[in-house]
């Protein structure tokens, strides 16, 4: 490993000068360790073997370092729990189960944790690899939209990682674009899911960590299950999470908003999302249809009827930008070839939008399309000027006027209505 003697950052064996400062690099074992740190670590070597080099981030629960490995001789970053929180047992057990459930993972697209010790000073460390690049949520407030073919082929990467968790009965809980990290490269993006300490072990024998009367994730990329703290989330829960990101890396927009956290979650349980094509910031331009449908199909209130897997979302998302094939080949193409194949084809998907989509049947706009078991999700009705229609000639003439000029779902609804309203009668009657 090599360092820079101005900032201390460390790089490869073959990296010349540092980036940040422009400065010529050293080798890492000649470049002293200097920086402050209230705590005393930065210039120790933990356990023997990490040397601790810099801060490099602090949050609510702990202090996040960059450090080599003497033993490896790798670049790893190192997580401490600030000392008030390792003495909250729930928060050290999270902390440990990061480790924990991130060993069980072997995809490239989940963070490397590699270690979990107790410090010298009462507090605990979680040794991880270290990372170039930044979260999605930097990318989104810099950039506010992702580019589809960046999107694609994220949200491919994403869901190889989580569909090997969600195989071994493992949810998330918590994904948002915080704990979602991009590393650059010159194909793509490599996209690496973060922070597994929240999840969900839905094995028969997994120990529960959620405190009573607590809600764990973020407001705006919840589902209705989670929001109404429901004990039976799945992987379907991690399905609607992703498919509020891509929601918003295509749009700008978060699909729910609220000024405060029961605000967000109270638009979730009963508002539906604007397609994504229609969000005034986003641009239609490069929203076909078929995107639309494959985003609001992720974010269906009724878990029945939503996107089932995460491999799912990212194929349905891909072919409504007409490539072909699925997540796993998209996950390895590059970005730049995602581009071209997605420019060539979105013109005449776009032409397709811009036909009506087909009305809803009577059955559909009386009952809803839960009520019938729709997998998709609702259509949009086409709007028709009530003058262009022609009004159909009477079937019996012998009706009066204000009967033919209702509107033709009247009569089905009355009847369906009536059905309803029997079949509950009969069951009390037989109570």
């Amino acid at each position: 490993m090599r360092a820079c003697r101005v900032c201390g950052r460390l790089y490869p064996d073959d990296a010349r000068f540092c980036p940040v400062d422009g400065q010529g690099l050293y080798s890492a074992t000649q470049v002293p360790v200097s920086g402050e740190d209230t705590s005393g670590r930065v210039g120790q070597v933990l356990f023997e073997r990490y040397q601790v080099r810099r801060i490099i981030a602090d949050g609510g629960m702990g202090r996040v370092y960059e450090a080599l490995d003497l033993v490896e001789q790798r670049h790893v970053a190192i997580k401490v729990l600030h000392a008030e929180v390792a003495t909250d047992p729930v928060a050290v057990e999270r902390f440990k189960r990061e480790f924990e459930v991130s060993a069980q993972l072997s995809s490239l697209h989940v963070v490397d944790v590699l270690d979990f010790r107790a410090t010298r000073d009462g507090s605990h460390a979680l040794v991880m690899e270290f990372l170039h690049g930044e979260e999605l949520r930097a990318t989104l407030r810099r950039e506010r939209r992702v580019t589809p073919e960046r999107v694609v082929r994220m949200l491919s990467q994403l869901a190889l990682a989580l569909d090997e968790a969600h195989d071994k009965s493992l949810v998330h809980r918590d994904l948002k674009p915080e704990n979602l990290f991009l590393c650059q490269t010159s194909d793509g993006d490599i996209a690496k899911v973060l922070d597994f300490g929240s999840a969900r072990d839905n094995a028969a024998s997994a120990k529960k960590l959620t405190v009573m009367g607590t809600t764990i994730g973020s407001p705006y990329y919840m589902p209705p299950e989670q929001a109404q703290g429901l004990d039976t989330l799945d992987r379907r829960a991690d399905v609607w999470a992703l498919g509020a990101i891509t929601y918003e890396c295509l749009t700008g927009e978060v699909p729910f908003k609220g000024v405060n956290g029961p605000s967000i979650l109270l638009e979730i349980l009963t508002k539906q999302p604007v397609p994504p094509s229609r969000v005034q910031s986003g641009s239609q331009a490069d929203i076909p249809r078929g995107v639309d449908d494959a985003v609001l199909r992720a974010l269906q209130k009724t878990v029945g009827l939503r996107t089932p897997t995460a491999g799912q979302l990212a194929d349905e998302v891909g072919q409504g930008y007409g490539l072909d094939g699925g997540h796993a080949d998209w996950a390895v193409t590059t970005e730049e070839q995602l581009g071209r194949l997605i420019l060539a084809r979105l013109p005449s998907l776009m032409e397709h939008a811009t036909l009506p989509r087909p009305a809803k049947s009577v059955s559909e706009a009386f009952f809803g399309d839960s009520a019938l078991g729709v997998s998709g999700p609702p259509a949009v009705e086409s709007v028709v000027p009530p003058r262009l229609v022609a009004a159909p000639p009477p079937s019996n003439p012998g009706l009066p006027a204000s009967m033919l000029n209702r509107p033709a779902w009247v009569a089905p609804a009355l009847v369906a209505a009536a059905a309803l309203l029997a079949g509950v009668v009969l069951t009390l009657l037989f109570i």
